[in-house]
């Protein structure tokens, strides 16, 4: 099995009215279920737009935090869910769904393995 993170950047959403929210909210919420089901799902959520937002740096050794996302860029992440799936083609199925049920683009990424470390 692989992990994948199947996410979408707040820019990539239409002018959405607000029934086109309650229509996606309303399909995705059925997807999770589905998701559940099939054992693939292991979170997924949209992010907090009116939440604090903080960055930590401990390059120095300690870390020291500061307000905000002090990167520049145009894209930021939305929302995502994290699936636990046999290959990258049953990463696509799933993105697919979400996609549709949405209705907005999605980035599929799949996690680096790190296997456990062996005990004696």
């Amino acid at each position: 099995m692989a992990e994948y993170l199947i996410a979408f950047n707040e820019e990539w959403l239409l002018d959405l009215t607000d029934e086109d929210l309650r229509n996606a909210s309303k399909a995705v919420r059925a997807l999770r279920i589905e998701m559940t089901a099939a054992g693939v799902l292991i979170f997924t959520g949209g992010l907090d737009d009116a939440a604090p937002v903080f960055s930590v740096d401990a390059s120095s050794g300690s870390p020291v935090f500061t307000d905000g996302p002090y990167v520049e860029s145009k894209e930021h992440l939305g929302g995502f869910a994290v699936v636990d799936v046999a290959d990258e083609e049953a990463a696509r199925l799933w993105a697919g769904k979400i996609a549709v049920a949405c209705g907005w683009p999605q980035e599929v990424r799949r996690f680096q393995y790190v296997p456990a470390p062996e005990t004696a």
